[in-house]
């Protein structure tokens, strides 16, 4: 078993060189099913803040740079399962990690040319400039950080670029107690919406493994999602998502009683054999597939 190590002591913040191998891929669970992301490519300025429970969580950043994207969050994907990987593996990890540029881009299938270079220094400033103040996972205490601490781009003498970046205490420490991550499909980084990759990781936050799948209302979406549209816009494109079901591992419902509609999102795998939306689980899938209800749609 890996040793799980927090964010604490000079052995921590010594630099982790990421692993030069494709890894399966893990999302910082506390990430997935709030709004801590703008789901829009267009610059969000305005600051997004949600509030259930005892959980909060206020997002802002100056409006010349706008609110890291949902896009953005790969590097934190990659960073993430560089962690949990190195963990595995036995290695000491550090939530200083460093990468070529170019190892960085094919881990989150993005393109390497000129023009991808400069997309990435984007991403990282916005993840820099991003503050988060919330108070999940510190016992209703506020907390604030940015998504990254600092990053650094050193050129090389082959002409590329040799990235460092830091991560937050909040993260890291999210990434390496037990059962902080969750594995993603890969075809993740093939959902071009942001909405899309919302709904994904709700999917995969929320129904997980669980044969019955997980109810959301449409109310209750709209206020995880932190979307600046007008609800009725918010639901209109969630039915889109739903009518098109083309997200990884997961199939969706929509039904409706009244005035509230409810998404219903099922592991493809828990899906009858002769669904049009049956898919074989992977072989990190936690359960056999099993026959579904009706109630799945």
């Amino acid at each position: 078993m890996a040793r799980r190590s927090s964010a604490s002591g000079p052995e921590q913040m010594e630099l982790f060189v990421a692993l030069a191998v494709d890894v399966p891929l893990r999302d910082q669970r506390d990430t997935m099913e709030r709004p801590f992301f703008s789901l829009s490519k267009t610059p969000r300025s305005k600051p997004i803040e949600y509030e259930v429970g005892d959980a909060q969580v206020t997002v802002r950043a100056p409006e010349d740079v706008g609110i890291a994207t949902i896009w953005d969050a790969d590097i934190l994907i990659w960073a993430a399962s560089q962690i949990t990987e190195a963990l595995n593996r036995g290695l000491t990890v550090s939530p200083v990690l460093q990468a070529p540029a170019y190892q960085i881009l094919r881990a989150i299938r993005r393109p390497t040319g000129g023009e991808d270079y400069g997309r990435l220094r984007d991403a990282l400033r916005r993840l820099n400039a991003t503050y988060v103040e919330t108070t999940v996972r510190s016992k209703g205490k506020p907390t604030g950080f940015t998504w990254l601490s600092r990053w650094t781009e050193d050129p090389q003498l082959d002409g590329r670029s040799l990235f460092t970046i830091e991560l937050p205490g909040w993260f890291f420490e999210g990434v390496v107690k037990e059962g902080g991550v969750l594995r993603i499909d890969d075809r993740y980084f093939d959902l071009t919406g942001g909405i899309e990759r919302w709904l994904y990781r709700v999917a995969r936050k929320h129904a997980g493994n669980q044969s019955a799948g997980w109810p959301l209302t449409m109310k209750a979406l709209y206020q995880k999602s932190g979307s600046t549209q007008r609800a009725s816009d918010f639901a209109r494109q969630i039915r889109a998502v739903v009518e098109a079901n083309q997200l990884p591992q997961y199939w969706l419902t929509l039904s409706k009683e009244g005035k509230e509609e409810t998404v219903h999102m099922v592991r493809r795998s828990f899906l009858s054999l002769d669904h049009p939306g049956y898919e074989r689980g992977g072989d990190w899938a936690d359960h056999p597939q099993t026959v579904s209800t009706g109630l799945l749609g």
